[in-house]
This record gives structure tokens, C-alpha cells and sequence, in this order.
């Protein structure tokens, strides 16, 4: 985890953006972020 500044909410994993707050716009709903995570658990 990084700290950001300015109310940025980004979210990655290897090297890839799962979810940022600047793009979409909102902070995630609940679990979006993990659902967004498990394509990248099966491996």
C-alpha cells in the first residue's frame, strides 16, 4: 500500500490498476475491489 494525497483512492496488483477513484469517479462499492482482485488470484 501507498500512501496517496489529494483524495486518491488507487487501487493495483501486479503492476495493473484495479480501481481508481479519480476514473470512476466514487470511492468502490462493497466487495467491488475484491471481485476486481480474484481474476488475478486464479493463477
Amino acid at each position: 500500500m501507498i500512501q496517496g494525497r489529494g483524495g486518491i483512492f488507487d487501487v493495483k496488483a501486479d503492476g495493473k490498476m484495479i480501481y481508481s477513484k479519480f476514473a470512476e469517479g466514487r470511492f468502490p462499492e462493497h466487495g467491488e475491489v475484491i471481485e476486481a482482485l480474484k481474476p488475478l488470484l486464479k493463477t
